[in-house]
């Protein structure tokens, strides 16, 4: 896939700010004045003498050197300054949303930067830069006054812009700015001094007296020396990432210190790299520009960019920082901030860098910002706003683009009448998109917020395409996503989830061939451009490749390894059953820990734990283990079980104890200790409103209301399509019934593995005491979609299928209409499903005309789906004419009732019911025809007092 699709550099127009305008044409000779306005309102109440005074505004007077401005008045501060200096821009006759200075502009205004930086009134600012300007004068001998040119280019952002219009690449090598800071000094001879083959520059004559000395009593007063904790990363994978100390002294310039630590003398060489992590962080990297040579100084800014490091290059630095690092580096959080001349410092340690890499990948955001690095995994689907935890999918994807600085992604809304929706699925007519909104970055989710919003969100469903370019504009890939959404967020947010989902595949296996690359991709409606692609995770695929290596040479030769064997440890449970179970759609909220736990000596050690953790089951937000040992498990219970270790940079992000933890993965064969309680469980939307309304809950309403006619039919078989977690199963167990083998199917296996659970119980005990089930002869529990035909499930008396069809495409729903009445040919078969129109009770809100929503998608948010994971819901009509035409093809009698409500009243049953009998035929003979045994027997029970269950 080409990248036709994103804008040339050249082509693109920068969107810059009125005022960031008059700073780039005028600098410091522009001068702001803003001032308070009071307004005094009209108090209303004739005779009252005392002023009422109004809200505060704001208006700004802007001074050039040409004329002045006095702007309108506005609430904030900033809108009054950015409207001065809009108004100055049209009297100048400058267009400052199309401004987009030249090359040329831009290395004249770089030289007036470079001057003005080496300035008496930039020494005495509050910048970042001028208090390195003022540390570098404590410097001995030659030294004083000297400053590396990497922090020039580093701390001040205006140099950085304009060496980005010089040349865009810079955003991929910074190092470029470093030689456009030089040729630009090399134009200031008077002002400047740059010595050819040293990387610093200091001024040609010395600062005045007057602006020394009240600088120097100033320091005088902060004199002192802090002890600083950082890391040394080597550039050889072989040796691990060491703490170091850093002394600093206030009288003494902090970067001399880092450079002797990584064993040089001359500080000129020293290169910083931008913030690591967060961007507000002063977390940086420190290393050595070895052997770099860089073009001539000169005036001419267009030359060629300097030649590239030799020597060892440092792997885990360069993924760090984002370009090439040579040689050691030392990753600190100490330089200066904004406004604050005092030296800023935090301390280092392993826990910190380790979740530094962890935020980097995909997946991190979401489980640093649960605290949880171990159990925490980035669920597969966004279902209900409600039931997310922690960062939501669009900001996750805006971070990690921030991390590998690459561009803000770009979010297409595209906006299509539920009517034509309606339209396009009987006659498979092409929609026309009514509206579409770009929306990049951080912009409101609620995008439009017009008065009429309710109304267009009732008759409008949405996608959304998100693309993800590099800083050059360069499309890597592109999401278009072919599921429609009631929401907008929720498409924005269930696009963001696939993209996420796509790239932790590849960072998972960076060897992965293209041709699964682009498999996966397909899967989640992804297109890719692997040449961009590559190019830009050329670090990411370096580090982890060439770590992986080195881990499996060191595995050859020495040091214990995991053997595997506790990939399937026995899953302990402990503590009564209280009947309280999590399904999928739920949130179970657990107390666990998790711990490292050494076979020799018997070791335990903390890695992770949470009081309390909630999670919504069956969206993967929690790992394997974690999620198939609460899937078993009932509220008030405790489980306890081993598995294999995860990698090792998550459990050093956990560890508070990273030297500890360490010396206990290499030192002996250990794995990972779960201790899970599971604390509670919050049902779905669908039944908590159903049980707020309903006594018995309305779940338990249907399942009697089958149960009754099971026990009138005299049905010795039985089958459950969508059989769950064996609810209705379970309860005809609880009463004498003419039936003899009673059968379940369903998708999900972890339902199926506590209906197995369940059953096994009640049949257990059945053999032994005389219980209600005793006349079960055999039960068995099937993998398979009842959309599949299975030969062993044709001939029972009865079919039951509650609460299923709504899961499913309508059209899915209609084939297994027609497989079952055609196929299996139950003689009685009873489905119940939904009934939208009662909704409205549900929800204690309005219903919409359905004539707009007539597939029962269309429902504003105050009338929605009962379940997310609904795929319709029908009103009363249109479940009977779904059932009438089934009974009428394939011979069978129809009936409708229902459970909750009343057919007398509006709007009929909670839950309607069908109830579908096949009618006798004369030449009617069922037919054996030849086994075809699609499903997989999961679990199967016999009366002699034999139970087997099936991997």
């Amino acid at each position: 896939m080409g990248s036709s699709g994103a804008a040339t550099p050249e082509g693109k127009k920068t969107k810059i700010t009125p005022k960031a305008v008059i700073y780039q044409k005028y600098g410091s000779r522009a001068s702001y004045e803003v001032e308070e306005v009071q307004e005094v309102l009209q108090n209303g109440c004739p005779g009252l003498c005392i002023p009422q005074k109004g809200p505060c505004h704001y208006r700004c007077r802007l001074n050039l050197p040409e004329l002045s401005i006095l702007s309108g008045t506005f609430r904030k501060k900033k809108d009054a300054e950015q409207a001065a200096a809009e108004m100055a821009l049209q009297k100048l006759g400058i267009h400052p949303l199309t401004h987009n200075p030249n090359v040329h502009d831009a290395g004249e205004d770089l030289v007036s930067r470079v001057a003005y930086l080496f300035s008496n009134e930039f020494l005495a600012s509050q910048h970042p830069l001028s208090s390195h300007f003022r540390a570098s004068l404590s410097r001995e001998g030659d030294l004083c006054g000297s400053v590396p040119v990497s922090v020039i280019a580093v701390y001040d952002g205006k140099i950085g812009t304009l060496c980005k219009v010089i040349d865009p690449k810079v955003e991929s090598n910074p190092c470029l700015v470093i030689s456009f800071v030089l040729r630009a000094a090399a134009t200031l001879p008077t002002l400047v001094t740059a010595t050819e083959g040293q990387l610093w520059i200091r001024r040609q004559n010395p600062y005045p007296p007057e602006v020394i000395e009240p600088l120097l009593v100033e320091q005088s007063s902060t004199l002192g020396c802090v002890c600083v904790e950082a890391l040394l990363i080597p550039s050889s994978l072989n040796e691990d990432v060491k703490p170091v100390t850093l002394n600093v002294s206030s009288s003494m310039y902090y970067l001399d210190v880092i450079v002797q630590k990584l064993g040089l003398l001359d500080a000129s060489k020293i290169l910083v790299s931008r913030p690591i992590g967060k961007a507000s962080s002063e977390t940086r990297l420190y290393f050595v520009a070895s052997d770099l040579q860089f073009v001539e100084p000169s005036s001419d800014l267009n030359g060629k960019k300097p030649d590239i490091f030799e020597g060892s290059m440092n792997t885990r630095a360069s993924y760090l920082a984002g370009q090439e690092v040579y040689g050691g580096a030392i990753l600190a959080s100490i330089g200066y901030r904004w406004k604050a001349k005092d030296l800023f410092h935090e301390d280092v340690f392993l826990k910190l860098y380790y979740r530094i890499l962890i935020y980097k990948t995909p997946s991190g955001p979401y489980k640093l910002c649960r605290e949880s690095t171990i159990a925490a995994e980035l669920p597969v689907v966004f279902t209900i706003k409600s039931n997310w935890r922690g960062t939501f999918p669009r900001e996750i994807l805006c971070t990690f683009c921030r991390q590998h600085r690459l561009s803000e992604p770009v979010f297409t809304i595209s906006r299509y009448p539920v009517k034509a929706l309606s339209d396009l699925s009987g006659s498979q007519k092409k929609l026309k998109v009514t509206e579409s909104t770009e929306d990049t970055g951080h912009t409101n989710e609620n995008a439009d917020n017009h008065d009429d919003d309710e109304t267009v969100e009732s008759v409008s469903h949405f996608r959304c395409e998100v693309k993800v370019l590099s800083k050059l504009q360069d499309l890597l890939l592109q999401c278009s996503p072919k599921e429609f959404y009631r929401k907008e967020t929720d498409c924005i947010q269930n696009a963001s989830l696939k993209v996420l989902s796509w790239l932790s595949s590849y960072f998972q296996d960076f060897n992965m061939p293209l041709e699964k690359l682009n498999s996966l991709a397909d899967e989640l409606d992804i297109k890719i451009n692997p040449q961009h692609l590559f190019k830009e995770f050329k670090f990411c695929s370096t580090m982890y490749l060439n770590q992986q290596r080195t881990i499996e040479a060191n595995n050859c030769v020495d040091g214990p390894q995991a053997t595997g064997e506790h990939e399937h440890s026995l899953l302990r449970i402990e503590g009564p059953e209280s009947g309280i179970c999590p399904s999928n759609g739920s949130l179970a909220c657990i107390c666990y820990s998790a711990c490292l736990v050494t076979e020799v000596g018997h070791t335990k050690e903390l890695i992770e734990s949470s009081h309390e953790f909630e999670f919504e089951m069956g969206a993967r937000a929690v790992n394997a283990h974690v999620e198939t040992a609460v899937a078993q498990m009932s509220v008030g219970q405790s489980a306890f079980f081993l598995v294999d270790l995860p990698s090792q940079e998550l459990i050093l992000a956990a560890a508070n104890d990273s030297a500890t933890a360490l010396s206990l993965i290499n030192s002996n064969i250990c794995g990972l200790e779960y201790c899970i309680t599971l604390l509670k469980i919050t049902e779905p939307l669908e039944d908590r409103m159903e049980q707020a309304l309903f006594s018995p809950p309305l779940s338990k309403q249907r399942v009697d209301y089958a149960v009754e006619h099971i026990k009138k039919s005299g049905a010795t078989t039985l089958v459950d399509f969508g059989c769950g977690s064996g609810s209705l199963l379970e309860s005809l167990l609880d009463y004498p019934t003419s039936l003899r083998k009673i059968v379940g199917v369903d998708l999900s296996l972890k339902s199926l593995s506590r209906a197995a659970k369940v059953l096994h119980s009640k049949l257990s005990k059945s053999l032994d005491a005389d219980m209600p089930c005793k006349g079960i002869q055999s039960a068995t529990l099937y993998d398979g979609s009842i959309t599949v035909f299975d030969s062993r499930m044709c001939g029972f008396d009865i079919g039951t299928c509650l609460e299923v069809i709504e899961h499913m495409e309508e059209d899915q729903a209609s084939l297994f209409g027609d497989l079952v009445l055609s196929s299996f040919r139950p003689s009685v078969l009873i489905v119940s499903t939904p009934n939208y129109e009662y909704n409205v009770i549900l929800q204690k809100s309005d219903l919409p005309n359905h004539e707009e929503a007539p597939d029962g998608k269309g429902q504003s948010e105050s009338c929605r789906f009962r379940n997310h994971d609904h795929k319709f819901e029908w009103t009363r009509e249109q479940f009977g004419s779904w059932a009438r035409n089934l009974a009428s093809r394939h011979n069978y009698s129809v009936e409708f009732s229902g459970v909750g409500g009343s057919a007398d009243h509006e709007p009929g049953f909670a839950s309607q019911i069908a109830l579908f009998k096949r009618l006798p035929q004369l030449d009617e003979h069922l037919e054996d025809g030849e086994s075809v045994h699609l499903y997989n027997v999961i679990w199967e029970w016999s009366n002699c007092k034999t139970s087997k269950s099936f991997d």
